[in-house]
């Protein structure tokens, strides 16, 4: 389970996502484009236009549109037909092409890839099933979209033609105008952003998903997804900076742009180009500079960061903006420009600074997420602690692990991973699938995570199975009841070895586990998570709840088989112990977490400022219940290690072990509800989020017009 990551395109092209036919066949009609002969942006790339009868419809169409376009006659398909109504602008331009982007990699794709036969740059894309090729002669180069601010009225004519050629429901658009605006009246202005997948040279979406249902091909340097291949876990739209990736809650899959690539196959632009009523989206191969612009830029005001993905986009905005630019939906985040003129994101305090409780918001749709989490990490730190002390020689663990509880005490440990594992997947859109998780072990991080818990699942299995003949109850009830003698079947076989190896096995899995667990959530798309506070909080949960759980079965079988009182004592002080650095551990990470985001002006400082506005006295209560643990707990141990061992202590111990429960399941929370993603801004009710709940809390949301859909699953 090496961490391998994608770092350049070669990697991307040549890497997990190899092209075949068989899976990677575009439906654009059925899956990602549904196809209309009648829609003014779009093209019959049917299986029936291919047809060789029909070749003097399609030569008449070319004789008709090569009478305003005949310059791009050899862009045009020699087996689909062109409606005649295209218009020049909808055909791609025929530029000179310069060898590498402004990142170093070459725009020529055919050349960095070993995922054709002998390089051949003619592969069939099968579009809606159809073999043809396409006679573009840069179907092989890198294209991307260029955006002029400038021009864009924001008439969302881009947003209608995309999701009518994608046949898209009300609330999901795989392109959206959001808007920023910024000055005082008379000086009042506002900047359009048009933006859907940048089809980027690393794509974030490709490397997160674990089902593999991201492919980025050779031609037009796509990046394409399909529907049918996701298990709706959302992990994509998680990582990727621009929203790309959309998550619909209906049903439970992600769909996004395939940039029309039936349309460039035939010399056109994407739909939302062609529609584009100002000039201010265009297409093409990428450092291409249309006609009629001087700039070529990779960021404007609202833009996250391109050095996250290497997006294939680029922008033109000329005219004078205000220092500082404010996003129109709720997100507390606007843009100050820099001394060198570039817009960085800062705080924008919309809430004020009022404190609230807001008790009933800590409830989500990542529920799930928050038990599986937490329960995942309790197994894994109660397996933990006692099987490696009883390993390393600790005689209260040994004596435990001796004893007929060791069987109960495994199972106990699978159980909850096992619980844990069924939270994840009731998560999913489409739960049935969730053995799909493990398609992308070589990059995803969530693919491995699964798959260490996984093993560590397996582990405990193995570990319970090899436990079984030295367990008196269960061997003496198969006796008596099925007259089957456990201890004759496994006569001369290595118990005691094969059980720590089971166990070793165990806790590498685990370890991995816990690791991915970590890697997820390290996304630079998500500042807020994007610390070291996420490892602090997990590994610090998983030795104080594994503490607890492992304290509350170790010491009460010590005491009810009549151990020693120094044994209970050995092992009262090392669960104890972890319990108390467990949440060290995590008050150490929180420190840095709020010294850190409150010194930061990114999605993580404005998250923070929500977490202390509108969760402020939530998040001070949990902070405080954790502080007064920790310093209850240490004064009880100071009680243990100077000898004041009453069994009264024990009952301390468990209200403190429960009250560092609740504490855990409040962070956890927190920990989902309140992340910003660096995303492009929204409009005053599309892509909104404060509307969207708005919509949702008064009934609105039940008219699909709103375009906010239920979070039905």
């Amino acid at each position: 389970m090496m961490n391998q990551e994608l770092t350049n395109k070669d990697e991307i092209l040549s890497g997990v996502q190899s092209y075949d036919p068989a899976r990677d066949s575009i439906n654009v009609e059925n899956s990602t484009a549904s196809v209309s002969q009648t829609n003014a942006s779009k093209i019959n790339t049917s299986k029936t236009n291919a047809s060789k009868t029909n070749a003097s419809k399609t030569n008449a169409s070319k004789t008709n549109t090569s009478k305003t376009n005949t310059s791009k006659t050899k862009t045009r398909s020699n087996h689909w037909e062109i409606r005649t109504e295209e218009q020049d602008y909808a055909f791609l331009p025929d530029q000179p092409i310069k060898d590498k982007n402004r990142y170093g990699k070459p725009i020529d794709l055919i050349d960095i890839t070993d995922i054709t036969d002998n390089k051949k740059p003619d592969r069939s894309l099968f579009i809606n099933g159809n073999p043809e090729i396409g006679s573009n002669p840069d179907r092989n180069k890198q294209h991307g979209f260029f955006f002029t601010a400038d021009n864009c009225i924001g008439c969302h004519a881009c947003e209608s033609a995309c999701s009518e050629k994608n046949d898209n429901p009300a609330h999901l658009s795989f392109r959206s105008v959001g808007y920023v605006e910024g000055g005082s009246y008379p000086d009042y202005k506002r900047m359009n952003i048009s933006m859907a997948c940048n089809h980027c040279d690393d794509p974030v979406c490709l490397k997160g998903c674990p089902t593999r249902a991201y492919t980025k091909h050779a031609e037009y340097g796509a990046v394409l997804q399909d529907p049918e291949t996701c298990f709706g876990c959302g992990y994509c739209t998680w990582v990727c900076p621009y929203n790309a990736p959309q998550l619909d809650p209906v049903k439970g899959q992600v769909s996004k742009c395939n940039m029309c690539v039936d349309r460039l196959e035939v010399g056109l632009k994407p739909a939302c180009v062609s529609a584009c009523v100002g000039n201010a989206l265009d297409f093409g191969v990428i450092e291409n500079t249309p006609e009629n612009r001087e700039q070529c830029k990779t960021s404007i005001p609202g833009f996250p960061d391109p050095e996250i993905t290497q997006p294939n986009i680029r922008f033109q905005q000329t005219k004078t903006l205000p220092i500082e630019m404010t996003r129109t939906d709720s997100m507390p985040v606007k843009y100050h420009k820099d001394a060198k003129g570039n817009y960085k994101p800062i705080i924008d305090q919309k809430q004020g600074k009022a404190k609230h409780w807001n008790f009933s918001k800590l409830n989500s749709r990542e529920n799930p997420l928050v038990l599986f989490t937490l329960f995942a990490q309790a197994a894994l730190g109660l397996f933990f602690i006692t099987f490696l002390g009883a390993l390393f020689g600790l005689e209260s663990l040994t004596s435990f692990a001796n004893s007929d509880m060791f069987l109960p005490f495994i199972i106990t440990s699978l159980g909850m991973t096992t619980f844990a594992l069924l939270m994840s997947v009731t998560h999913l859109g489409k739960p049935m699938r969730f053995y799909r998780g493990f398609n992308n072990l070589r990059y995803s991080p969530m693919a491995r995570e699964g798959f260490g818990l996984a093993l560590f699942s397996a582990g405990c299995g193995l570990t319970a199975l090899f436990s079984m003949p030295g367990n008196q109850w269960l061997v003496e009830f198969l006796s008596s009841n099925l007259a089957l003698n456990l201890v004759t079947l496994t006569e001369g076989l290595p118990l005691a070895a094969l059980v720590t190896g089971a166990g070793v096995f165990t806790v590498i899995g685990g370890a991995g586990g816990l690791f991915y667990m970590n890697k997820c959530y390290q996304i630079k798309a998500r500042p807020f998570w994007h610390h070291i506070q996420t490892a602090t909080s997990f590994v610090g949960n998983s030795l104080a709840l594994g503490a607890f759980v492992g304290g509350v079965l170790v010491i009460s079988t010590l005491i009810y088989s009549q151990t020693s009182a120094e044994l209970i004592t050995q092992a009262t002080l090392v669960f104890t112990g972890v319990f108390i650095i467990g949440m060290i551990i995590e008050a150490l990470g929180l420190i840095k977490h709020n010294n850190d985001l409150n010194r930061s002006e990114n999605e993580g400082g404005a998250a923070h400022y929500i977490q202390c506005t509108t969760f402020g006295k939530t998040y001070l209560f949990r902070n405080w219940l954790l502080a007064v643990n920790i310093i209850f707990a240490i004064t009880l141990l100071g009680l243990n290690l100077a000898g004041f061992n009453d069994t009264s202590l024990l009952f301390v111990w468990l209200v403190l072990a429960l009250i560092n429960c609740f504490t855990s399941a409040i962070g956890r929370a927190l920990f989902y509800i309140l992340v910003i993603p660096t995303t492009m801004p929204g409009a005053f009710f599309w892509k909104n989020k404060a509307f969207e709940q708005h919509a949702r809390d008064i009934g609105l949301a039940d008219n699909p017009a709103t375009g906010v859909a239920p979070l039905a699953h």
